[in-house]
């Protein structure tokens, strides 16, 4: 899949919402960006970069079917979704090895017990990253928010967002520090 085809793909989901697209865009290569350079940093890590590539840019394809006004998104379905609906998106458009990608970005992986115990819209089962380019696009994810796509966060600061979401996260992403810094 070369670099027209996955914007034909984004454009094709966001059309007509040229803001989502633009913030998608945005977003997604400032995580590619990042991406490669932790795979050009490891190359031990033996990750895929031409699908390191492809997969981040569409980690957020999801956001075109939920409700979060606030960054441009006019569907139906909760956020949190948005990975396991861009992941239906990329199963349906024959990718899925990008589809695992996109349903397990959030936060640093969701457990099934952290669903059920969360009470989260989501299937009770398990949405941790395994590969390699899952785990380092889940990373690079945390240093870019969509409603504030202008900054990156440092290490720090990404792992104090992830604060509010238990110990085991934290303990994750401190794990991806030390193997992608």
């Amino acid at each position: 899949m070369c670099k027209f085809m996955v914007e034909e793909l984004i454009h094709k989901y966001c059309e007509g919402n040229k803001p989502l697209e633009e913030l998608l865009l945005r977003h997604s290569g400032d995580v590619a960006r990042r991406a490669l350079l932790i795979a050009k940093k490891h190359p031990e890590l033996g990750a895929d970069e031409t699908f390191l590539w492809e997969a981040a840019m569409l980690h957020d394809i999801g956001n075109v079917r939920v409700n979060a006004p606030s960054i441009h998104c006019f569907g139906t379905e909760p956020y949190i979704c948005h990975g396991i609906l861009g992941a239906e998106i990329l199963r349906n458009e024959g990718l899925p090895r990008h589809a695992r990608v996109a349903e397990r970005h959030t936060g640093t992986g969701l457990t099934a017990s952290e669903i059920e115990h969360q009470n989260l819209p989501l299937p009770h089962r398990d949405f941790r990253p395994e590969t390699i380019e899952e785990q380092i696009v889940c990373y690079a994810d945390k240093f870019y928010s969509k409603s504030r796509p202008e900054i990156e966060k440092t290490p720090e600061q990404a792992l104090r967002s992830l604060e509010k979401f238990g110990s085991e996260g934290l303990d994750v992403f401190k794990a991806w520090m030390a193997r992608f810094e």
